[in-house]
C-alpha cells in the first residue's frame, strides 16, 4: 500500500477533496454543508493524503496562516495520517516565509495538535455547534 501525502490543486481535485470533507464533518460529524464550504477555497492552499490513489485526508493553508479543515477518513484514524499531513502543512507554510501558523481546534482532538507542536492560545468556543480551542504554533 503506498501513500502520498502532497498540495492538491482546488480547481482540478475539488471533488477528491469534497468527499473525505463531506464524509468527516457534513455526515460524521452533522456540520451544515450551507457553512462547511466558504468562499476561502479558491484562495486556500489545499492538500491531500491519497492511499493507493484514493483520497483519505486533507487539510488546508490560508494565505493568514490558518490551518483549517484538517480530515483523515474514519477508517484511517490511528495510523499517524494526520501528524504526517499536519506536518506537510507546516512545512509548505515554512518554506513560503510564515513565522506560525494557528487553527481552531475541535477539543477532542486538543491533545494531537500539542503532538505535533501546537499551543492553546486561549480559551473554548463554538464553531459550527462544535467546541473549539484556537492553537499556535511557531515554524523555526
Amino acid at each position: 500500500m503506498s501513500v502520498e501525502i502532497r498540495p492538491a490543486d482546488w480547481a482540478r481535485e475539488r471533488e477528491q477533496i469534497r468527499s473525505v470533507r463531506d464524509a468527516v464533518f457534513v455526515r460524521e460529524q452533522q456540520v451544515d454543508p450551507k457553512i462547511e464550504w466558504d468562499d476561502c477555497e479558491a484562495r486556500a492552499q489545499h492538500f491531500l493524503v491519497l492511499r493507493d490513489g484514493t483520497a483519505v485526508g486533507t487539510g488546508r493553508l490560508l494565505p493568514s496562516g490558518k490551518i483549517g479543515r484538517m480530515a483523515i477518513l474514519q477508517c484511517e484514524r490511528g495510523t499517524g495520517l494526520g501528524l504526517r499531513l499536519l506536518a506537510q502543512i507546516c512545512d509548505f507554510a515554512r518554506q513560503r516565509g510564515d513565522k506560525e501558523v494557528y487553527l481552531h481546534a475541535q477539543c477532542h482532538a486538543e491533545d494531537f495538535y500539542h503532538k505535533a507542536g501546537f499551543s492553546t492560545a486561549g480559551g473554548v468556543f463554538s464553531e459550527a455547534d462544535i467546541p473549539h480551542v484556537k492553537m499556535v504554533r511557531a515554524l523555526g
